[in-house]
């Protein structure tokens, strides 16, 4: 299970909804609760249908990290003309690396695991989300909603 508040999942919705392309950033956290979304560039050669994390973005995250600042848990990417699942090409595309992946499309947010030989396409494991209230550190509303997407 991972923890993110409303207002990134929010934020990374908009993100998505604003944007024809595929939209990409780092998830930045500690242990299952993702802090920070930290958009980066997509270099992908063709942007409205993959997404490539600028190299330069990831480079300094995991040098800031090392540095004692937050650990990259995974990545986040958009889906403008898909669902909020990984796709084939992800899975291709994905290392087994236990590293999270949150999928934005239509107003969802879904989050993943890749993994080796994942349910989904072989790679993917699906991940709970649990919202951890409005801002980090936060009490989640009502309790706090706990779902599988």
């Amino acid at each position: 299970m991972i923890e993110i508040s409303i207002r990134l999942r929010d934020e990374l919705v908009a993100a998505a909804a604003a944007s024809a392309d595929e939209v990409c950033g780092l998830l930045l956290g500690r242990g299952a609760r993702v802090e920070r979304a930290l958009p980066c560039r997509n270099v992908a050669a063709t942007p409205a249908t993959r997404f490539e994390l600028d190299p330069a973005a990831l480079l300094a995250a995991h040098r800031a990290a090392r540095a004692g600042g937050a650990a990259v848990l995974g990545h986040y990417h958009s889906h403008p003309s898909g669902d909020a699942r990984p796709s084939p090409r992800d899975a291709a595309d994905a290392a087994p690396d236990d590293s999270l992946w949150l999928i934005v499309a239509g107003g969802a947010v879904t989050a993943w695991r890749a993994v080796a030989d994942g349910a989904l396409h072989g790679r993917f494991d699906a991940v709970a989300m649990r919202d951890g209230g409005c801002e980090a550190g936060g009490d989640p509303p009502q309790g706090g909603a706990t779902r599988a997407e």
